[in-house]
């Protein structure tokens, strides 16, 4: 199995990735409402982590089917531009039957990665990671996902999110492992495993040129800007799409999911399976893009 080419950034990076995305995925497991106590695990796992980087912890809690289910936030305050927010998110919980490990526990291990890496640094706009849980079915795009009620809240309070980036299956680059439809094959070459894809609707044109700009200032792993008409598929299949909902700009970053891994969504989505040195060069890119994007005009 062919694997990507790229530039290969230092070992404990890629073996910090590693970890946590094990941690999630071999020691937590499966986690989502079938599995309380395993949700509930990765959840205190994610706030410990943005703890231990520096970083001061809430919880969004709300209802979902009778139960109280948590979206985990840290903040950083902006020091000119506080009232406009800049969030990077990912998703923590997991498909029945699965352990998530590309989806998306490697999302979530580049959160807390990116957390560790800008804890303390000065931020103009006020910065905000935000791990969301019931993404996946049966509450994707649904009231209750963890990103809608966070989005709703958002709007509620009349807070200005001035950009909300999705984090999602950021681990898998390999070359020619399965064969895409006509459309992904013909017009996007997604069967190529070489990169990593901005992608968003019409509206985010400008926002993920401006972003992948920013993400190639540190790294040389290949990108792909791709924006799309929403209703197209795939293109709105993350926490993106909450925020669209209440019109706040945001757009997702992935290897292309179930596109580009015949792993995704089922029982053999194991850490084994990931990429680690390309995950690893990915957050490099993603530290000076939300580094620019909290404080450039």
């Amino acid at each position: 199995m062919e694997q990507a080419v790229y530039d290969v950034p230092g070992p404990e990076l890629a073996g910090a990735l590693q970890a946590d995305v094990r941690m999630l995925a071999e020691k937590i497991g499966e986690r989502n409402m079938r599995r309380p106590s395993n949700l509930e695990q990765a959840a205190a796992f994610i706030q410990s982590s943005f703890q231990t980087a520096g970083l001061r912890v809430s919880r969004h809690t709300y209802d979902a089917d009778g139960r109280a289910c948590h979206n985990i936030e840290a903040e950083i305050a902006g020091s000119e531009w506080r009232d406009e927010i800049v969030i990077a998110g990912a998703h923590y919980d997991s498909i029945h039957g699965g352990v998530g490990a590309n989806d998306n526990a490697s999302g979530v291990a580049a959160l807390i990665a990116l957390a560790r890496a800008l804890a303390h640094q000065p931020f103009r706009r006020t910065f905000r990671f935000v791990a969301f849980v019931n993404e996946e079915p049966p509450y994707l795009r649904t009231p209750n996902m963890g990103s809608l009620a966070y989005a709703e809240r958002c709007r509620s309070r009349g807070e200005n999110v001035s950009c909300m980036v999705s984090l999602e299956t950021l681990g898998y680059y390999r070359l020619y492992d399965r064969e895409p439809a006509p459309l992904a094959r013909r017009a996007l070459h997604w069967w190529r495993g070489s990169f990593v894809a901005f992608v968003g609707d019409l509206r985010s044109r400008h926002l993920i040129h401006r972003a992948v700009s920013f993400f190639k200032e540190e790294t040389g792993f290949p990108v792909k800007a791709i924006t799309l008409p929403r209703f197209l598929p795939g293109v709105a299949s993350s926490d993106h799409w909450s925020f669209w909902q209440y019109g706040y700009p945001a757009f997702m970053i992935t290897d292309t999911a179930g596109l580009r891994s015949p792993f995704y969504h089922t029982p053999h989505d194991t850490p084994d399976k990931l990429t680690y040195d390309g995950l690893a060069q990915v957050v490099i890119g993603l530290r000076q893009m939300f580094l620019d994007l909290a404080n450039i005009r």
